[in-house]
């Protein structure tokens, strides 16, 4: 699962994003403070954050986030890094640019919109680390929207799912239901949940969906590996994947 260092000191902004960011998939980490950003990046007095995309917030209440990100470069992070402000200036947009931002957003935004382009910036990111892999001979790093979960591989950046080596040729639905329980292995998801999270607000679909899209998704992995018991049932609750 792809990380998001989060860094702003409105709460509810905090607050929004995590759920937001959480639904399509990502794991989110928040500081409130530039300090408490660099703390966690540099490792100051603990491990790294082994974060895939900083968004970071220019007005925080102690070091602003021009400083932040001058840090964070001069420290070789090459993360992809968006600026969340409230001011329009073009000079602020040109500091942070040249500071090494990669996208910045003006407050109020779409919080869509803020994760498409989050998005787009790890695909690039990932497309510019295969080339230099392919440059120097080596091979390509996984792209920034691959998982694995031992015989299941998942990459969200192309769409495509492999078992046990083997493709899986999934619908779209198919394959957003199986990449959301891979992306919490273990965690117990209520048909509720899985409905909201897959189909969102459309109310043409019911519960019955889920269990629907579940049993062709067992069909398609017993086709592989007929053992195969990754989708589980929780009587009376719902599903979860255990790799």
């Amino acid at each position: 699962m792809q990380r998001i260092l989060l860094v702003d000191d409105e709460p509810a902004i905090c607050e929004a994003l995590r759920e937001r960011f959480a639904r399509e998939g990502f794991a989110v980490s928040t500081a409130a403070s530039g300090a408490a950003a660099l703390d966690l990046l540099l490792g100051r007095g603990q491990p790294p954050l082994a974060a895939d995309c900083l968004v970071l917030d220019l007005m925080l209440p102690d070091l602003d986030g021009f400083e932040v990100l001058r840090q964070v470069r001069q420290a070789g992070a090459d993360l992809p890094v968006i600026l969340l402000t409230a001011r329009t200036d073009d000079v602020d947009k040109i500091v942070g640019l040249e500071l090494g931002a990669d996208d910045y957003v003006v407050k109020p935004f779409n919080p869509r919109e803020l994760v498409a382009r989050v998005r787009v910036l790890m695909r690039r990111l990932a497309e510019v680390r295969s080339l230099r892999a392919a440059l120097a001979g080596e091979s390509p790093p996984p792209g920034p929207d691959a998982e694995s979960g031992g015989a299941l591989q998942i990459d969200r950046a192309s769409r495509s799912v492999r078992f046990r080596g083997r493709p899986l040729e999934l619908r779209p639905r198919e394959f957003d239901l199986l990449a959301l329980l891979a992306a919490h292995p273990g965690q117990v998801f209520t048909r509720e949940l899985l409905l909201d999270r897959v189909w969102g607000q459309d109310k043409f679909f019911d519960a019955r969906t889920v269990d629907v899209h579940i049993r062709r998704l067992r069909e398609k992995l017993a086709a592989i590996d007929p053992a195969a018991n990754l989708i589980q049932t929780e009587r009376g609750i719902g599903y979860r994947l255990q790799p």
